[in-house]
């Protein structure tokens, strides 16, 4: 419809540099044909009908037509603004413009044929207004109705709709459509062939099933949402094959080594779970192709021993093993670990972080370039320029999707040799398994789905904000009991933009208001020898309250604390407040988790944290998760690079899904081109960064 519609300030209309058009249209990832002909609208507007006035409802969006019988300005509070009236016979409506051009005046003149789009309301007598609609007047009010609804797309500022319309015409026209698809399996699933499904989502005919668009649950909509599953999972395939071509070091020592001599001096025995995921590993080691597997666990179910006994065949084999962390905290308690278990039989454990002295950095890259160091445990320090591995053999990537895919492609870069090494992932946020079935496809994923003995369930209890007074007393009577109390806050230090307590000053009210009390703070910003003095205090007792931020969400192990305190939960989460929930149960005391949240939390908020303190089975909370945080926001920097999923709802498309996976090993086996085709219509060949 005519721009004499849009609303616009009077006066002066200030001028803004824009970047060029080909740059705002790359930012909606519109370069190619192809690319418009998968811009697809966000909702529709229904021009295809006319409405009587008399008929029009209030909130109900319509179109009329009808004559101007009255036009006006009028001064309001707000300031000048004009009102036209207009009829059809049947009824009587107002339109008001706030903001106009001055042309509207002359467009609205008394007598002058128009046609309306927009949403009613009843105005300030009871009767029906529209402000700012949209309109045409003299002969455009005049032409016939359109036979399709109006696509309404995703646009960037100064791209305008009617310039997208056109130039997605554009493209249908001259993009060659072919439906690579087979005929009879498209019929099988009931899905129409992929020209007809693309046109008909971009213009729905006068009835189409609205509801249907809206909610993708349309024919064609399936169609193409499984095309595109389909190509993400061709694409993951694809790159597994791939990844099974190289050639990695065997490790697999011929007689018993130092893994054995590990696990006899243990002084607890491995779950069956662990020993299951171990032999699965072990198994992967031992093959010219690399290992490229993800071992999920709950909060404490023991992967980190796993990890251990893996770096350990790697080492007997004669090849060196890299173990690295998101944060320093949790990479300085691998060190830890590995240096308390491994040292005794033998092993060089080397630990290696950005803020390390210069002195000690320089010693601890030579032990690694000279092959003394057999295991390195570090942040990403160990993939920065000036690493050099003598013969890496297995990279260990803790809490995997913390790091991007090209940080984990500098541990996976062949050695002197050409030999690739084994990769090793460990999540301890279970992945549902649609989001498994999904992105995780190249991968194979072992479960550790069993706790060891002796943990001791943690209750979980939803405490408003306002009730503070009554958590101290409970953090006063564990402390009293011997127990120490780890207390979460989201932010350092003060924001403006939210009202939340920081762990700075949360940690100066909660000395004042427990004098009796040790108060230790933790958090990230925090110069190493700080937290590693904090953490030591911490473990040894002397302690016996720790405020923190997320920075103990994982590795941090203090059997003693018992009580876990979160302040404003609902900024988390759920993972995340399942992990941090973790840090206590770790001993024989029993053990509580309290969530504090915010008086004015909405129902849906409240709910959300219900998931929480009702379930302590960490792949139901995943899922829930998932739900609520959508996979990009769940898997973190993992996936960067990687397909990701624009149109399909793991959720809603689960059966699509299996579909796609059966049908892309199958394509892949019996028409590998066209399958490749296929996935290249939807993703950018991206096979460095899949193979992360």
């Amino acid at each position: 419809m005519a721009a004499a519609g849009n609303p616009r300030p009077t006066g002066e209309i200030r001028q803004q540099k824009l970047d060029p058009l080909s740059v705002r249209l790359e930012r909606l990832g519109l370069v190619r044909d192809w690319d418009y002909a998968l811009h697809l609208p966000l909702r529709y507007e229904d021009e295809t009908r006319l409405t009587p006035i008399g008929s029009l409802q209030p909130g109900v969006t319509a179109q009329f037509a009808g004559k101007v019988s009255r036009s006006q300005f009028i001064q309001t509070g707000r300031g000048q603004q004009f009102c036209a009236e207009v009829s059809d016979g049947s009824g009587t409506i107002s339109l008001r413009f706030i903001h106009y051009y001055p042309s509207v005046q002359k467009q609205l003149c008394e007598g002058a044929q128009i046609r309306v789009y927009g949403e009613p309301r009843t105005g300030y007598y009871g009767s029906l207004e529209i402000v700012h609609p949209r309109f045409k007047t003299g002969r455009a009010a005049e032409e016939t109705l359109p036979q399709a609804l109006t696509p309404v797309y995703p646009a960037g500022e100064g791209i305008q709709q009617r310039w997208l319309r056109k130039r997605i015409a554009r493209a249908l026209m001259d993009l060659d459509i072919r439906d690579l698809l087979p005929r009879d399996f498209c019929d099988s699933l009931g899905l129409p062939g992929l020209r007809a499904a693309i046109e008909y989502l971009h213009n729905p005919p006068s009835g189409a099933d609205t509801e249907g668009l809206q909610n993708r649950t349309a024919p064609a909509w399936r169609r193409l949402i499984f095309d595109e599953l389909l190509a993400q999972q061709i694409t993951l395939r694809r790159t597994r094959l791939l990844n099974s071509e190289k050639r990695a070091p065997r490790l697999a020592p011929s007689s018993p080594g130092t893994a054995e001599r590990f696990l006899e001096s243990l002084p607890f025995s491995l779950t069956r779970a662990q020993l299951r995921v171990a032999a699965e590993t072990a198994e992967d080691l031992a093959r010219e192709r690399p290992m490229h597997r993800l071992i999920q666990g709950d909060v404490g179910s023991g992967k980190t021993v796993v990890a251990a006994l893996s770096a350990l065949r790697a080492v007997d084999a004669g090849f060196q093993a890299a173990v690295m962390a998101p944060t320093e905290i949790l990479a300085e308690q691998h060190y830890r670990k590995f240096r308390d278990w491994l040292t005794p039989l033998g092993i060089q454990v080397v630990w290696l972080t950005g803020r390390l002295k210069a002195k000690e950095k320089s010693a601890a890259l030579e032990e690694i370039s000279s092959g003394r160091a057999q295991i390195a445990v570090g942040t990403h320090a160990l993939i920065q320029e000036g690493v050099s591995f003598k013969s890496l053999g297995l990279a260990v990537v803790d809490e995997q999707h913390r790091f991007g895919v090209a940080q984990r492609l500098a541990l996976r870069s062949p050695g002197a040799s050409g030999l690739v090494p084994h990769l090793l992932m460990l999540s301890a946020t279970p992945i549902p398994r649609t989001l498994a079935m999904s992105y995780l496809a190249d991968l194979d994923v072992s479960v550790i789905d069993e706790l060891p003995p002796g943990r001791t369930p943690v209750i979980t209890k939803l405490v408003r904000l306002d009730r503070r007074a009554d958590v101290l007393g409970v953090v006063r009577a564990t402390a009293a009991e011997g127990r120490q109390i780890y207390w979460v806050c989201p932010l350092i230090e003060e924001s403006d933009k939210l009202d939340l307590t920081p762990a700075v000053r949360c940690r100066e009210d909660l000395a004042a208001a427990l004098p009796e009390l040790s108060v230790g703070l933790v958090h990230g910003a925090m110069a190493p020898a700080e937290k590693e003095a904090v953490m030591a205090d911490f473990s040894a007792g002397s302690t016996q309250l720790l405020v923190s931020t997320t920075v103990i969400e994982v590795g941090v192990d203090v059997p003693n604390a018992s009580l876990m305190v979160i302040e404003h939960a609902e900024r988390f989460g759920l993972a995340q407040l399942h992990q941090l929930r973790g840090r206590v149960g770790r001993g024989a005391a029993k053990s509580a988790c309290i969530l504090l949240y915010d008086a004015e939390l909405s129902d849906a908020g409240k709910e959300r944290l219900k998931v929480i303190r009702e379930s302590t089975d960490g792949f139901e909370i995943a899922r829930r998760d998932l739900e609520l945080r959508g996979p990009g926001e769940f898997l973190g920097e993992r996936q960067s690079g990687m397909p990701f999923l624009r149109f399909a709802d793991l959720g809603r498309d689960e059966a699509l899904l299996a579909a796609a996976g059966r049908f892309a090993a199958e394509w892949l086996r019996t028409d590998e081109k066209s399958a490749l085709a296929h996935a290249a219509r939807w993703f950018e060949p991206q096979t460095d960064f899949l193979t992360a």
